[in-house]
């Protein structure tokens, strides 16, 4: 675990900020994650490009968690992990790894990580410019 002053940071969540979409809906739970000790960063800040030692096209096919002791969790695992962590998203954590719906559940996820871009543009969520991190 990384301390920065009082806080100990458990991890940071990082989505990629050339989607309209995820550069919406990621900042908007900042403070939720934040009580649990993740921060947030787009996938295309430097250092995370220097810490995760991927290709650039790796490192944008998935919504990651990069965490303080360097592990890697990506794509629906990295939801199912925040999920677990937050009280009241544990039912659907739960229910995101019951035979079945597990499949449904990583499917969704799939789908939606590859056509982000276009479901972007079709709901007309344009890409948020927030501060730097």
């Amino acid at each position: 675990m990384v301390t920065t002053g009082a806080a100990q940071i458990k991890g940071w969540v990082l989505y990629d900020g050339s989607c309209g979409f995820c550069s919406r809906w990621v900042p908007f739970w900042e403070n939720t994650l934040k009580r649990r000790g993740f921060h947030i960063a787009p996938l295309q800040a430097g250092w995370v490009a220097e810490k995760l030692h991927l290709s650039d096209k790796e490192r944008a096919s998935d919504f990651r968690l990069l965490l303080a002791d360097g592990e890697q969790v990506a794509g629906a695992e990295a939801y199912r992990y925040l999920m677990r962590r937050i009280g009241w998203a544990t039912p659907l954590y739960l229910l995101s790894i019951l035979p079945g719906l597990r499949t449904i559940f990583d499917a969704s996820y799939q789908a939606f990580a590859d056509n982000r871009y276009f479901i972007s543009r079709r709901c007309h969520v344009p890409v948020r410019r927030g501060k730097k991190r």
